[in-house]
């Protein structure tokens, strides 16, 4: 773990992969650090926001987060969703050809599965999940599509995904659902924040 000290308002913790970033996430959330106001994960960072008022600053939370001890294989605590999913993507059968399954077992992997969001980008609302069925990683379409329709529920490198809006794309296409991941008028906006667990149902 590196932790470096961004400005007055800043700590970044760089780590190895992305399972010692969601291990960090996990010893955060168990022991948080004083003085910390956000926080924003990523692929092989974590950012802390700091508070202005925070004890000691941002060198005082630095230390606070070298002194943890993440468990490996934990994963960060947080609410849960159900989405309702109706499995016609494009790319179901592409998928189902990949992994080796047939398209109903493809169907019954994705629900199954357990699901937590490991970070957001791409878009706002767009969370990058992780899940615990390892079948289920496939590599993006080699071409992107110019278009991919809202609430579009996808697969690429090792993620699962749902679209926010319609934006062109390159993930592989299992469904669809109805679930509004990203609303301006709800708090928080986005549906799918780091640390949320995530089911899958078909409908």
């Amino acid at each position: 773990m590196r932790v470096l000290t961004c400005g007055d308002s800043g700590v970044l913790v760089e780590v190895a992969d992305l399972g010692e970033a969601l291990a960090l996430q996990a010893a955060l959330d168990e022991d948080p650090v004083p003085g910390v106001a956000e926080t924003v994960p990523a692929a092989r960072t974590v950012l802390l926001r700091v508070a202005p008022d925070a004890p000691g600053g941002v060198r005082a939370v630095a230390e606070a987060v070298r002194r943890l001890r993440p468990r490996p294989g934990a994963l960060p605590q947080g609410g849960e969703v159900e989405i309702d999913v109706q499995y016609d993507g494009e790319d179901l059968g592409e998928v189902a050809e990949i992994t080796g399954m047939t398209e109903r077992e493809v169907v019954r992997a994705h629900t199954a599965a357990r699901w937590t969001v490991a970070f957001g980008g791409f878009a706002p609302g767009f969370g990058y999940l992780v899940g615990d069925d390892r079948r289920l990683d496939v590599p993006r379409r080699g071409e992107s599509r110019t278009r991919v329709p809202a609430g579009s529920v996808a697969l690429a490198g090792g993620f699962g995904g749902v679209y926010p809006r319609s934006s062109p794309g390159g993930w592989r296409l299992l469904g669809r659902t109805d679930a509004v991941v990203w609303d301006l008028d709800r708090d928080p906006p986005g549906l799918l924040v780091p640390g949320t667990r995530v089911r899958f149902r078909e409908v």
